[in-house]
């Protein structure tokens, strides 16, 4: 996937103009609770807009950290369906059974970008001995999403994989989620940060230097899966609906791979 082209940006432009999912579903309905990656908000809206003109079941989106919603789950929070950015925070809800395994599938993947100010002139070549610490600046960071967050583990990877996790350990600028990451660069906070790919789609005030290679870095998969306490009706309509083929269509307009 190359640096994002005014036309896909226009495509994203057009979400905006969006209702909110569930506004036109009949109230008498059950909703249906969806904790999703914050990555995949854009898709997952227009998804619950269409399933919701479709069903008249409202949809309600909980987006944040796969980390962070899966504890809300372990938790007790009440949610019908887990989309997690990487499998290891789905492998952690099924190892506690708070999952229904055989509904689990991988919807989609991604890659990983470095992205700086759409202002910024910088150019680097993404590869090993790339002078990114050099690129930060005197006391510039790097922003990244937290630890535990999936995206934060893909850039630690791809980092220690091109040799330049030691000299950026100290240099990192933590965030709560990826889209928080972005919004550090978005806003100047940050002059370089990593984010994935379809993230800087959506941001107009950011540029994508480049793409890390999907060899650094695990491969980066969104599972989903049911939730075992989920009592609702319409959660396996709603993820067979992920994979038909006009919702693939747009998450790949979108940029993301469909698995």
């Amino acid at each position: 996937m190359a640096i994002l082209d005014p036309s896909r940006r226009a495509f994203l432009a057009g979400l905006g103009a969006s209702v909110v999912p569930g506004a036109l579903a009949a109230q008498t309905a059950p909703s249906l609770v969806v904790f999703a990656a914050v990555s995949l908000k854009e898709g997952l809206d227009r998804a619950g807009f269409v399933y919701v003109a479709k069903t008249l079941q409202p949809v309600r989106f909980s987006y944040g950290a796969s980390s962070a919603l899966a504890r809300q789950i372990e938790q007790g929070a009440p949610a019908d369906i887990f989309i997690s950015a990487d499998v290891d925070w789905m492998d952690y809800l099924q190892k506690k059974n708070l999952i229904i395994a055989k509904t689990r599938r991988n919807l989609f993947s991604n890659h990983l970008a470095l992205i700086a100010p759409t202002g910024s002139k910088l150019k680097l070549r993404i590869g090993k001995g790339m002078p990114l610490a050099k690129a930060l600046g005197p006391g510039g960071r790097l922003a990244v999403a937290g630890p535990e967050v999936p995206a934060g583990r893909y850039a630690r990877a791809a980092l220690t994989k091109l040799g330049l996790w030691d000299q950026l350990e100290d240099h990192l600028a933590p965030a709560e989620n990826v889209r928080a990451a972005l919004a550090f660069v978005a806003r100047g906070e940050c002059p370089l940060g990593i984010v994935y790919d379809t993230d800087a789609a959506v941001e107009p005030k950011v540029r994508i230097v480049g793409l890390f290679p999907d060899r650094t870095h695990p491969r980066i998969v969104y599972p989903g899966a049911i939730t075992a306490s989920s009592h609702t009706l319409g959660a396996q309509r709603f993820l067979n609906n992920l994979k038909s083929p006009r919702e693939a269509d747009f998450f790949r307009k979108l940029g993301f791979t469909v698995l």
